[in-house]
Formats: C-alpha cells, structure tokens, sequence
C-alpha cells in the first residue's frame, strides 16, 4: 500500500511541484490550498501531512494543531520560510514533528518524509509483552505506546522515538547529537533545537512539573537523561 501524503500549500505552483515529485517516488498524494480544505480531507489514511505557514484562511499552526488533537499518529512537516527562525520553533511548538525551508529540493523533502515514516507509529492489535516498566510508566515497544498510572499518554511519532530512546538507555545520558542521529537519521538536514523543543513537549506531558522534571532531566552542555532514581 502507498503511503499517503497531505500537501496543504496555497501557491499552486509549488503545491503542484510537491506533488509531481512524491508522486513520482510512489507517493499517494492528496492536495489541500486552504486549512479549511486540508482538515475535511485528512483522516486515519494520512501518513504525513506537509503544511504550509501562511494560509489564506486559517494558519498552518492551526491546523496542525487540529490534526495533532484528532490524529496523533500522523507525522507532521511544516513547511516555513527560508531564515524565519521563529516559524521553525512555533511549529514544533503546535505539534508538528519536522521542518522543511523554503526553497527545498526533492531529495531534501523525500529525505524529511523518509526519516518520518520510520517514526510514525502503528499499532498492533495483538497482547504485547515486550513491555518496559519504570514507577509509573509502561513504555509498549510493539504497540509503540506509553502509559503513565495506567493513562495513555498521547505522543507524536517524534516523541515516542524520543522517549524510547532515552528509557531504552535509561540512567545514561544521550546526546542531543546521539537523538538527533538515532530519531531523525544521520543525514538530518535541520539543527539541534528541534530536540530541545520535542524535549519540551514530552515534559509538559510526563511531568508532574515540567519546570522540574522527575524522569526526563537536563545535562547541561550534552544532552538528556532517563533518570531512574
């Protein structure tokens, strides 16, 4: 079965360059110009979906918000300006997994979709039990879950990498190089700060206290640690 890729994009030309060229890597294209358009044709079908900033009706960090709410499962891309530092950092704020700069070229886009599909997570409907267990939490490495005092804790496909990389290597500290290589592959055309605000993200939903985080804690200068005091 293809993957299938939203592409919400209001200029046509770029929307109809995207799709010339995942189409041509055996993508499953569906097309969106407005944010309205986009979030009545996304779906559970949706592998990725790539969301331009500026829209004509709403934004891209609302609909990306929507998506991530009704669909975390769906790997998300936004697609920002070229040296807008500030789209970069707001659109992961919203949920989104990735980010792709204008101008782009096909193989840094496929590159992106490629890294993204290995993390978007699929559930298995057997009994797992290749479980991990850590005081409150249950970390399921088939079903691709986390559960927290037995609460399902919603995670994109980004964050659970995250979190299963740092639990997997638990009371060792990973680098933000070693997540940036293991979660989003050694050829990542982005920065560092993309895993400091993933980081972010998980705390606010694992901690009790995201100042003060428990579990995920802060190496200085390096990286990030699973703590199991």
């Amino acid at each position: 079965m293809k993957n299938k890729i939203l592409v919400l994009e209001d200029e046509n030309s770029i929307r109809s360059f995207i799709k010339i060229k995942l189409k041509a890597l055996g993508y499953d294209v569906t097309e969106a110009k407005s944010g309205q358009e986009a979030l009545k044709k996304v779906d559970s079908s949706i592998a990725v979906a790539l969301l331009d900033v500026m829209l004509p009706d709403i934004d891209g960090y609302e609909v990306c918000k929507a998506i991530r709410k009704n669909h975390p499962s769906i790997g998300i891309i936004m697609i920002t300006a070229k040296g807008q530092e500030d789209d970069k950092v707001q659109g992961l704020k919203s949920g989104a997994d990735d980010y792709i700069v204008k101008p782009f070229s096909p193989r840094e886009l496929a590159a992106r979709i490629e890294s993204l599909l290995r993390r978007v997570s699929i559930n298995s409907s057997k009994e797992s039990t290749n479980v991990i267990e850590h005081k409150a939490f249950k970390l399921n490495l088939d079903k691709k879950s986390l559960i927290k005092n037995n609460q399902v804790i919603s995670l994109t496909p980004t964050e659970y990498s995250i979190i299963e990389l740092l639990i997997t290597n638990s009371d060792k500290v990973v680098s933000r190089d070693e997540i940036l290589d293991e979660v989003w592959g050694k050829n990542y055309f982005g920065d560092i700060k993309t895993v400091d605000v993933n980081v972010r993200r998980i705390r606010q939903k694992i901690e009790d206290d995201s100042s003060k985080p428990d579990y995920i804690k802060t190496v200085r200068g390096y990286g990030y640690i699973w703590s199991v005091d």
